[in-house]
């Protein structure tokens, strides 16, 4: 590992395991570099805001807060390393879990190995939380799986003539992008609706031609989009180059994304994605959240830099709860503690599962008048839910 892999960030300092009047000393590895640093650096932001606020309150303890942050290249091989030279070597007294389902299920091995406490914001998928693992739980409203709870619920409640029959679905190979598409389409399976199409691509996928042929031709009255961000834009062309006009349209994570709307143009009315999180809403913790990281970095969070923010709440809750924060023995009473306990976070209350499952579910989001809107569940819907979609 080289020395400039090794980025400090809060205050200087050395190796956990100090005195009460040494830093806590939290190790994190993160893709800063490789396929996921945009959302690396996004996380990263988020843990930073937390490190600020925390200190600027006093600490965790009474004691400052350090964060330790190694840059694992978007490789799996090289986050297992990162986490063996943060707990081992560097000593750190907690760790916070890395971005993306690729590179949280080889840390988390590393973090049960050594018995450590694991919460980590960005490893949603189901595989995640069937790896037998005990001391991880995810910082985040729900998995993958149920991120689309609510449209689900909606879509069955509406009258028969007015609910989709046929459903297409597209879906990249990547356990997140299919367990958000595939947790709504088995969801409206079990209903009875028809699944007419059924595609999945590799990640590298961007002539979306043939995939948007056979969605055409089945004349589905929804489409699910299983995506990332330019996957997502390139199916969304080459439909409308179609013309082909579904009454329902959801794809995940692109439709957050801000240059969403700049790559698909004038024509995002009615689209749908789940999201974890807004910066309007009004949990008490999140009115400060967005305050102090919006003055950190001249705008208003996003989802990834609030789980990552609410990964830190939960580290903290546990650690005043139990009143301790190293390596050995008090890691498993962290983790007795949350297993417990619900914890007050920017994204609402969390309590999880004996695997680490958020018990909660995601707000869904949808383009109205031009802005991005919450609109399902009824009872935190910015906007009303927009059916069937406009043209596109």
């Amino acid at each position: 590992m080289s020395a400039s892999a090794l980025l400090l960030t809060a205050c200087s300092g050395g190796s956990g395991g100090g005195g009460p009047d040494d830093p806590i000393v939290i190790g994190v590895s993160l893709p800063l570099t490789g396929d996921f640093s945009e959302p690396g650096k996004g996380v990263q932001r988020g843990y930073e805001a937390w490190v600020s606020a925390v200190n600027e309150n006093g600490g965790l303890l009474g004691r400052e807060v350090e964060l330790r942050v190694l840059d694992d290249q978007s490789s799996a091989d090289r986050v297992v390393q990162d986490y063996e030279a943060l707990i081992a070597h560097y000593e750190v007294d907690l760790v916070f879990g890395p971005f993306s389902t690729r590179l949280v299920v080889p840390s988390a091995r590393v973090a049960e190995e050594y018995g450590m406490l694991f919460v980590e914001p960005a490893g949603a998928a189901e595989a995640v939380f069937e790896q037998g693992f005990e001391n991880l739980f995810y910082a985040a409203p729900a998995i993958a799986q149920d991120h689309y709870a609510h449209l689900a619920d909606h879509i069955l409640s509406l009258p028969e003539d007015q609910r989709p029959r046929t459903v297409a679905v597209a879906s990249m190979d990547d356990p997140f992008a299919q367990g958000t598409a595939h947790g709504l389409r088995d969801r409206l399976a079990e209903a009875g609706l028809d699944i007419v199409v059924d595609e999945t691509y590799p990640p590298n996928t961007t002539d979306f031609a043939g995939i948007a042929a056979k969605i055409d031709d089945s004349g589905a009255d929804m489409v699910i989009g299983g995506t990332q961000y330019q996957d997502a834009v390139n199916l969304i062309v080459a439909l409308r180059q179609l013309n082909y006009q579904p009454q329902i349209a959801a794809f995940s994570t692109a439709p957050t994304n801000p240059e969403f709307p700049v790559a698909i143009g004038d024509r995002t009315e009615g689209i749908l994605a789940p999201t974890g999180y807004t910066p309007d809403a009004d949990w008490p913790s999140n009115v400060a959240f967005v305050e102090h990281y919006t003055e950190m970095f001249g705008g208003p969070p996003a989802e990834d830099e609030a789980n990552a923010y609410t990964t830190g709440q939960v580290v903290a809750a546990a650690v005043e709860a139990v009143g301790c924060a190293e390596q050995g023995e008090c890691q498993q009473r962290l983790v007795d503690w949350l297993r417990e306990n619900e914890v007050d976070t920017v994204v609402g209350p969390l309590s999880w599962d004996a695997q680490g499952r958020p018990q909660s579910a995601h707000l869904i989001q949808q383009y109205v008048d031009g802005e991005v809107s919450i609109v399902l569940p009824e009872d935190t819907a910015e906007a009303p839910f927009v059916h069937p979609k406009p043209e596109w």
